[in-house]
């Protein structure tokens, strides 16, 4: 098994630490040359207007400039380094999660859906970038600039700076108590978020299938109930919001009031001058709206933390296939495949192979036939180690392959599996997947053409350089058959897996397919079938019944046990099925 991560944010902050160091001086600077303007105001007041010293005006009034000038230059600076580094940070974010998906094994994906993992990558990524990003910034300034008002007002008058601490009090608690509470709604806003994409992509990606059986009015009905539920939790949080948030909008408009009443008592009393409270006043409106932002802030917040723990769910998985520390490298894969009684138990509770032994020489090929469920794809599964083995030994070229390292292990076995998959990219770029640096076009052609593709390749307007919709849409499903085979010979591999490959084909193309087939010397093939046509001319062929090798022989020798493959073959080519 692998090891479990989580999510260091902390890591990644610390990577970028000089642009952060530079954008917090810069923030810093900002909010420290906002503090000097009340002190410019009571000068004015008290040296200017009062004292009368109106030499001294033009000074201030440089001063306000200077301070107005200041401000823009480090507020930029602020801005523009904290936001390019969250958008740095988000970039590399989304990348490592998306390796670590990639790293998961086939068995992550059987428990998962793809909508939710999208949901993962790119808004639960989104989230936590604000958080990194304008947000955290918020969070910061409004700490910065609360502490530094607070110190000024103190400095001033400290018996008036009581009151907008206790204003500030107030107001904190009721943030954290709306933090608490919007915490788990954000969890189930995230996760009927997934839901509601996953829906969506389903009924997007079978909307064929979907019209066929005239299922609009169920799909949308379905949607529809998803959606409800996500506008149900959204009005949940706005609750949550109006509720909590006017307490705090109440606190900070109450506060300029009572430090005007106060302030003005003691002006009257001659226990501050008239300058001093009109520095106040200013400071006390400074702190006014970083009590405004802690609604809002603790929203984002509470959002982004919900996000970090939905990732560090995915995190914490481990790939259940894993390499050795030291590898075999094979020098020269030739391609002989050994299964040892292997067994494969599902979910610790469902046999799905038993005890399945068979031999395949380097270049020779053999059949696996049997009914549907019978294991037949489990076996390509195990060779590709999708999954491993619950008992027995599979071995290439006679090392087992749990010592190989799964991109020597995988690119020596192409596939043409029965889930065909196309991307939406030209024709060209699709059959070279697993050689898209190396292939050359000369080579593309040919794999096309063995796979009996050329003929409708070559009639599209932009031939080879097609671009094909999603899945294959557009092609019929022989097409699409063809392009797998093709994509599957361009490899070049040792091993050829063919699981029901030809199954949407005409029986001309597949009889031109068979002969390329058998043409294809040094190369081992395993040919999974449920038509006899497809294997008959394998040099051994095993008929797999409930997990386990219920037969084996060539045609001939399985023909005259008459038993499975005898009653399949009677049913394909003479229409007669046994009854016993």
């Amino acid at each position: 098994m692998g090891t479990a991560q989580k999510l260091n944010v902390k890591k990644y902050v610390l990577q970028h630490w000089p642009a952060y160091t530079v954008g917090l001086t810069a923030m810093l600077l900002s909010v420290s040359l906002d503090m000097l303007s009340p002190i410019i105001t009571q000068h004015i007041i008290d040296d200017v207007v009062i004292a009368r010293q109106i030499e001294l005006l033009w000074k201030f009034l440089l001063g306000y400039l200077a301070v107005g000038v200041g401000r823009c230059v480090f507020q930029y600076v602020k801005e523009y380094l904290f936001d390019t580094t969250a958008a740095q940070i988000g970039s590399q974010l989304r990348i490592d999660l998306f390796r670590k998906i990639q790293s998961l094994s086939a068995a992550f994906f059987d428990k998962i859906n793809s909508g939710e993992l999208m949901s993962r990558v790119k808004d639960d990524i989104d989230r936590i970038w604000d958080g990194l990003g304008f947000i955290g910034m918020l969070i910061i300034e409004v700490t910065v600039h609360t502490v530094i008002v607070l110190y000024c007002m103190y400095s001033l008058c400290w018996q008036l700076a009581v009151i907008p601490t206790v204003g500030m009090i107030i107001a904190g608690c009721v943030a954290v108590l709306m933090e608490r509470k919007l915490g788990g709604i954000y969890e189930d806003i995230s996760q009927e978020n997934s839901v509601l994409n996953n829906t969506a992509q389903e009924n997007l990606s079978g909307v064929r299938t979907v019209k066929a059986f005239a299922r609009e009015a169920f799909e949308i009905k379905k949607f529809s109930g998803h959606n409800s539920r996500y506008y149900d939790l959204n009005v949940k949080q706005s609750k949550v919001f109006v509720t909590y948030y006017p307490f705090i909008q109440a606190v900070t408009h109450l506060l300029p009031v009572l430090v005007l009443l106060s302030g003005g008592l003691m002006v009257i009393r001659k226990g501050l001058t008239l300058g001093e409270l009109s520095a106040f006043v200013q400071y006390s409106m400074n702190i006014v709206w970083p009590m405004e932002m802690l609604g809002w802030l603790t929203n984002g917040l509470s959002s982004a933390l919900a996000s970090g723990r939905r990732i560090n769910a995915v995190y914490a998985e481990t790939p259940q296939i894993i390499e050795k520390e030291l590898p075999v490298l094979l020098p020269d894969v030739k391609g002989s495949i050994e299964f040892d009684n292997v067994s494969f138990i599902k979910d610790d509770t469902r046999p799905i192979l038993r005890d399945v032994s068979f031999t395949v020489p380097a270049g020779h090929s053999i059949g696996i036939m049997g009914a549907t469920g019978a294991g037949k794809t489990t076996v390509i599964n195990l060779l590709k180690r999708m999954y491993d083995a619950t008992s027995g030994t599979i071995r290439l070229d006679g090392t087992d392959i749990k010592n190989l390292t799964l991109k020597q292990l995988r690119t020596s076995v192409a596939c043409v599996m029965q889930d065909i998959f196309l991307f939406s990219d030209t024709i060209c770029d699709n059959v070279k997947l697993g050689r898209k640096n190396s292939l050359a076009m000369p080579a593309v052609k040919d794999a096309v053409h063995r796979a009996q593709a050329g003929s409708f390749v070559e009639k599209m307007d932009e031939q080879y350089e097609t671009v094909i919709g999603e899945r294959g849409v557009g092609l019929s499903g022989g097409q699409k058959q063809r392009l797998t085979i093709a994509r599957a010979l361009s490899c070049g591999a040792p091993v050829l897996v063919l699981d029901d490959s030809t199954s949407a084909l005409d029986t001309e193309t597949e009889q031109e397919i068979q002969k390329m087939l058998s043409k294809l010397t040094g190369t081992t093939k395993i040919i999974i079938a449920h038509r006899i046509s497809a294997v008959r001319t394998a040099d051994e062929i095993i008929v797999l019944d409930k997990g386990a090798v219920a037969e084996r022989g060539t045609h001939e020798q399985l023909l005259a046990q008459k038993g499975l493959y005898y009653k399949t073959y009677k049913t394909q080519y003479d229409g007669i099925t046994e009854n016993n």
